[in-house]
């Protein structure tokens, strides 16, 4: 058995269908592996917290963690963080779309050095067009901001020790658990999978919901839009600048109509102004947006004891 403490966090939300399926997939694969399972439920209303503590008496290697109400997967993941105690961190779903016959190729890599290890989906398995749009469209957006690829990305990943100590260290309360990940830097490492189909149930995510997390997550992660209205802001005071000059040259001219000159710098004087205005505002939101997350202003990279197996 390995000498390493594994802990795998599982959020849970109306998964009472595919649990006991989940607990003997991970058994059967881990077999040589000293493991926690943290379940981590968030508000079921099904029969998801009894079988989780029914599952737990008769496997004391599975933790149960019950929300006190449906608090979102980001409050789950966060809980479950906070909870494992293992050398190591897994974060899957429930539903088995994450394979766990991928989990001993990734605690490979992490033995071989790699403090994060991200699943990317090989494959996005069956989803309706829509839904992959807006999928790709927020991770392009995500991307953009954080100078990473999330299009293929998934909540599937290996945390080593101190990636999760230095995650449960940022205060933040709205988070977006992979750009955190990508933002405490480390060593990554990457492992392909195919999104299996569901195991049972139904899956609890709708379109609004989706693009309420989307909007969420971006505003909350990304100081992104203050900036993009900062620079508007700066564009159009150029533009009107530009506009009152060729308005100037028309009454200089005489070709402006009369009166029309003193309505338009007007306009564009006091457009000007407050849309310049706007932008240093939001310039200074966007740094006290920053400030108020309160996230380390640097992480340190300890070195690592070598993974050993007996």
């Amino acid at each position: 058995m390995s000498n390493n403490k594994i802990s795998i966090v599982v959020p849970m939300h109306n998964e009472a269908d595919v649990l006991a399926q989940l607990v003997t997939a991970l058994g059967d694969t881990l077999t040589n592996e000293d493991y926690e399972l943290i379940g981590v439920d968030d508000g079921s209303t099904d029969d998801t917290v009894t079988i989780l503590h029914q599952l737990a008496s008769e496997h004391p290697n599975i933790v149960p963690v019950v929300l006190s109400r449906n608090f979102g997967k980001e409050s789950a993941m966060a809980a479950g963080l906070d909870v494992a105690i293992g050398d190591a961190v897994i974060l899957m779903d429930a539903d088995l779309q994450h394979p766990p016959e991928v989990i001993p190729t990734m605690l490979q890599r992490w033995r071989d050095g790699a403090d994060i290890v991200n699943a990317v989906k090989r494959s996005r398995g069956r989803e309706s067009v829509v839904y992959t749009f807006a999928a790709k469209t927020f991770y392009q957006l995500m991307g953009s901001a954080l100078g990473d690829d999330f299009n293929k990305q998934s909540d599937f990943k290996l945390l080593d020790r101190q990636v999760v100590d230095t995650i449960c260290a940022c205060n933040e309360r709205n988070r977006f658990f992979r750009g955190l990940v990508a933002w405490v830097g480390y060593s990554v490492e990457e492992v392909p999978f195919d999104v299996a189909p569901r195991a049972g149930g139904h899956t609890s995510w709708t379109l609004p919901g989706l693009v309420r997390y989307s909007l969420r997550s971006l505003i909350a992660f990304s100081a992104t839009p203050l900036l993009l209205i900062a620079w508007m802001g700066f564009f159009t005071t150029a533009a009107a600048g530009l506009l009152g000059l060729q308005t100037l040259w028309n009454y200089s001219t005489g070709v402006a109509v009369d009166g029309f000159t003193t309505t338009i710098l007007s306009v564009l004087i006091m457009g000007g102004a407050i849309l310049l205005c706007l932008g240093v505002v939001a310039i200074y939101l966007s740094v006290i947006y920053d400030e108020l997350k309160r996230r380390p202003v640097f992480v340190i990279r300890r070195p690592r004891t070598s993974q050993s197996t007996k």
